[in-house]
């Protein structure tokens, strides 16, 4: 006799011999012992499941010479010749080979015709979703009420094909894939049945490799006996099927555990010898990473679908729930661009090397073993690292250690320089190391504070927020005294990258100010932002209303400035002063020490050239850090901005069409998107 593949030898003849899809099977059999029969059944699922088993075992049901059951007796001649496929009552219907209309009015045709030998005619259409529209309409009248003597079973892997006409007309059962457990314990039931020698880590490998499929587990398992000479074998299998060898994964999560880049490179060139797929084994290394998570969070949750739930358990013991998530995320990511790498296999080792290198910090509590030297960033090992040496993450975590030291030279301009940059060799104080808890508001100092918080002189000290008083004191002297302002007490150029002239700079393309747009420049401000990694640069947000209206030298100036060829910074330090005295041609402005942070004398110098150059004369131009007391240039068009926002609301909200929506459908009126007309067209909308 010749040899019966085991899928065929092995096909369940009764619902006692399936394995898996109790829901489904459960269903039936209290149908046929109550004779609740229906006339269309429907099974879907992937490939494998049992759905052609089912509607032949449901056939022998139906016809077997013992009566309608739910166990047929298996000896009867029905029984015998549906299991032999010869039974003519059984028609077996191939849909995806006989999609046209006519073959199913071919059938149709056949169905007014009783049962030769058995009870119930039975149709079987498998693959039914491949049917043509007008076949599935030519089978709606009948599907729906056949004769009495007629059963249809329809069998799809893919359901969402089928139109919702058939779909109602049948009882629908979902058949679910075969989890790796159950696929192992009925290979290990068939190989003992069999006499065949086997491994329980090779059935663990068919198990995976099946996906979910019976029939699939069964024919690698075929495919298994004859690779190894009768013999399943886990390393037969796994060469059979090229996949990796499971404990290499952890052994390099193991590497990675312990910080040993020596290790770590040895396990990725033992992997490099069996020529895996490099993408392939990063998914294996997430979905350990996964089972690991699973096991910190609860342990009880994770299964031995693979064979190795003690290994998970220990590795989840021994790896820090942040490491977890870190390397999972890294995995990710590194498997997204694996593609790009010049060498998928030097790529994977960057994954590696990139999650050795910026594993998280060691926290003082945390329960983690000691990094070994791995000569690749010395700021994972040595938590007592500076934070200006490590990355942005870790400056966050220690917002204090980030203050600079003391200076050996009392510059102002060099204070920032280590949010910049980081320095190569940081010498910190030992106090800045262990910072207080309560000098995390550090942090949100403004960058002109600096200077008064550190033992370095400040020729200049100005408050962030001045309060208006009767008689401000000047905070520097007048520039033609004294040359004070080419040392200002905060520097944006240290912000700015190495090399720029400020004198240079050259002016910006857009004229700075426009109508009745706001003059306060920040296209400066934008491009210092780039540079600064931790802190903004001191701005003043909007500017402060001011105390009197413009009147006088004051009021020549707000009609001044915008005939004034300034733009940028330069063009900010004149928006927030206001003429005090025009003495012939020596002229003296307050300006808003909340703007002294970016004033220097280059600022002193272009102002003076713009004047010169509108007014056709020299002037002697002083600038004084003193709060103005009248309107400024940016003050009256941050007051006239507001009166056109007030206005804006008040029509809106007035406008009687508003208030019949408010009124009839309960509408609101969100008043953060309202804006001017004058605002709109400005922006060009």
């Amino acid at each position: 006799m010749s040899y019966q593949v085991l899928a065929r030898k092995w096909r369940p003849r009764s619902f006692r011999e399936m394995v898996g899809q109790t829901h489904v099977l459960k269903a039936l059999i209290n149908a046929l012992d109550n004779q609740r029969l229906h006339h269309a059944y429907l099974f879907t699922g992937t490939r494998g499941v049992g759905k052609t088993t089912i509607a032949r075992i449901i056939a022998k049901c139906l016809n077997c010479e013992t009566g309608i059951t739910s166990a047929p007796c298996g000896t009867c001649s029905v029984c015998r010749e549906i299991d032999e496929g010869r039974f003519v009552d059984l028609i077996e219907i191939d849909a995806a080979s006989r999609t046209k209309v006519e073959d199913t009015r071919e059938l149709l045709d056949n169905v007014q015709y009783a049962p030769s030998r058995g009870r119930f005619k039975v149709y079987l259409i498998d693959e039914v979703h491949m049917l043509s529209t007008h076949s599935f309409n030519a089978l709606l009248k009948t599907l729906e009420e056949p004769p009495p003597y007629v059963k249809f079973i329809l069998a799809t892997t893919d359901p969402q094909k089928l139109p919702a006409t058939i779909l109602s007309r049948c009882l629908q059962f979902s058949l679910k894939n075969m989890s790796p457990e159950r696929v192992v314990e009925h290979l290990s039931h068939v190989l003992q049945a069999e006499n065949v020698p086997f491994e329980p880590d090779a059935l663990w490998l068919l198990g995976r490799a099946a996906d979910g499929s019976m029939r699939d587990a069964m024919s690698l398992t075929d495919q298994a006996i004859a690779f190894g000479e009768g013999k399943v074998l886990a390393a037969d299998v796994r060469a059979m099927l090229g996949s990796l060898d499971h404990g290499q994964v952890y052994g390099v999560l193991q590497a990675l555990l312990e910080g040993d880049a020596r290790a770590l490179l040895e396990a990725v060139r033992n992997l490099a010898e069996q020529g895996p797929d490099w993408s392939g084994v990063l998914a294996e290394m997430l979905n350990v990473l996964h089972r690991v998570a699973i096991a910190q969070a609860l342990p009880e949750a994770v299964d031995n679908g693979q064979g190795d739930r003690d290994r998970v358990l220990a590795l989840a013991a021994a790896l820090p729930a942040e490491d977890v998530q870190f390397y999972y995320q890294m995995g990710l990511i590194g498997r997204r661009d694996l593609p790009l790498a010049p060498d998928p296999r030097g790529g994977f080792e960057m994954v590696l090397l990139r999650m050795l290198a910026f594993r998280p910090a060691d926290a003082d509590d945390a329960p983690k073993p000691v990094l070994k030297p791995v000569g690749i960033s010395q700021a994972t090992a040595d938590p007592a690292t500076p934070v200006a040496a490590v990355a942005p993450v870790a400056a966050l975590a220690q917002p204090v250690a980030a203050e600079p030291a003391p200076q050996a030279e009392p510059a102002p301009a060099v204070a920032p320089a280590p949010i910049a940059a980081p320095a190569p060799e940081p010498e910190p104080e030992p106090e800045a190391v262990a910072p207080e808890p309560v000098a995390v508001e550090a942090v949100i100092d403004l960058p002109w504070e600096e200077p008064a918080a550190a033992p370095a002189p400040a020729p200049v000290a100005v408050q962030p927020e001045p309060a208006p008083a009767p008689a401000p004191a000047p905070v520097a002297a007048p520039p033609s005294a004294q040359p004070a302002y080419d040392e200002p007490p905060f520097d944006p150029s240290a912000y700015a990258s190495a090399g720029m002239d400020r004198d240079d700079e050259p002016p910006l393309d857009e004229d700075y100010y426009g109508g009745e747009s706001d003059p306060v420049g920040f296209s400066y401000l934008d491009e210092l932002a780039e540079h600064v990694q931790e802190e903004p640069p001191a701005v003043a947000a909007q500017p402060l209303p001011a105390a009197k209206p413009a009147t006088g030298l004051a009021l020549q100036w707000l009609e001044l400035f915008p005939q004034l060829p300034v733009s940028g910074m330069t063009g900010n330090i004149a928006a927030n002063c206001t003429l005090i005295a025009a003495d012939g041609d020596d002229w003296l402005l307050h300006l808003d020490p909340g703007q002294g942070a970016l004033f220097n004398a280059t600022q002193q110098r272009r102002l003076n050239e713009a004047l010169n150059q509108h007014l056709g004369r020299t002037l002697n131009l002083r600038i004084e850090l003193i709060l103005p007391q009248q309107e400024t240039p940016a003050q009256a068009a941050s007051r006239k901005r507001a009166e056109r926002q007030q206005d804006a609301v008040a029509s809106i909200e007035q406008d009687p069409l508003v208030q019949q929506m408010i009124k009839l459908f309960g509408a609101k009126v969100r008043q953060d998107t309202i804006e001017p007309v004058d605002a709109l067209v400005s922006q060009g909308q």
